[in-house]
């Protein structure tokens, strides 16, 4: 088994490259102009956009200052809170769905795989937005109702687990075919050859690519206004009212996503240079 492991290493990180080809000169020297012009583009905007705060008097200090409040501080607090409770809850069963999905995705029986491609492609297809309308108006009409958090949870869910279970079954199908041989070799059976040698494999080769999902679902939360939620997006709307500073608040809430955002999407990237290094060295 240890050397059918080592052997999938190098077939995953060739497969890879195939995938994204390293640029040659010209490709670099393309690649390198375009990020000076993105970042010279972007630097523009940033300063027009200052400029045009300046005018209209949004940088105004005392604008700014009062999101330094222990008041408000705690009341977008509360919304952080509700943000990272329905990811983590979302999360915690969407991914593991997921899993279970692509799963029978992959099975023998006609039906499990035909059912389990009708719900991927369903809720892959359908915009999240459209699954919170019908928990929050559609079901109701028929007398099904959710408290306000599974209103919110439960369309992040269906629709995450959709998107994972493409996640997982790519992360299967990359695991290199001598692993099943190899386990094959040794007396397992089909089972317990997923379940002992297949599977660990293919979680770590999706783990960065579940990071960025987690990524996804952060952001799916911000849909909590449309059903009234208390996460951050829908506390920034309700202290507009309370400040009437529509820009201010906007660009502090803005902040925390992209900041929440970014560790994130590092933790993905340190994640998979460290699975590249590992494959290298295999």
């Amino acid at each position: 088994m240890t050397r059918g492991r080592r052997t999938a290493r190098p077939t995953s990180h060739a497969a890879t490259q195939v995938l994204f080809d390293a640029p040659g000169p010209k490709g670099r020297r393309r690649i390198l102009l375009l990020s000076v012009l993105s970042t010279l583009v972007i630097l523009a905007l940033i300063a027009g956009g200052l400029w045009q705060f300046a005018k209209n008097d949004q940088l105004d200090p005392d604008k700014w200052v009062v999101y330094l409040r222990a008041d408000y501080l705690a009341f977008l607090g509360r919304g952080l809170v509700g943000t990272l409770q329905v990811t983590a809850v979302a999360a915690v069963v969407a991914f593991p769905l997921g899993l279970l999905l692509s799963l029978a995705r992959l099975a023998r029986s006609t039906v499990l795989s035909a059912a389990s491609a009708t719900w991927i492609e369903f809720f892959r297809g359908i915009p999240m937005l459209l699954v919170v309308y019908a928990f929050l108006l559609a079901l109701p009409a028929f007398g099904v109702t959710f408290p306000r958090f599974w209103m919110l949870v439960i369309p992040m869910i269906l629709v995450s687990s959709a998107t994972t279970a493409e996640v997982f079954r790519a992360g299967i199908k990359a695991v290199d075919r001598g692993q099943h041989e190899a386990a094959a070799a040794i007396g397992l059976g089909r089972r317990d050859s997923l379940v002992h040698v297949i599977l660990p494999q293919a979680v770590r080769l999706v783990l960065p690519s579940l990071i960025l999902a987690l990524v996804t679902l952060l952001k799916d939360s911000t849909l909590g206004y449309v059903v009234s939620f208390n996460e951050l997006q829908f506390q920034g709307k309700t202290m507009v009212s309370i400040t009437r500073y529509l820009v201010q608040t906007y660009v502090v809430v803005s902040v925390i996503y992209i900041v929440l955002n970014f560790l994130l999407t590092r933790i993905a990237l340190a994640l998979d240079t460290r699975m590249k290094a590992r494959a290298t060295a295999g």
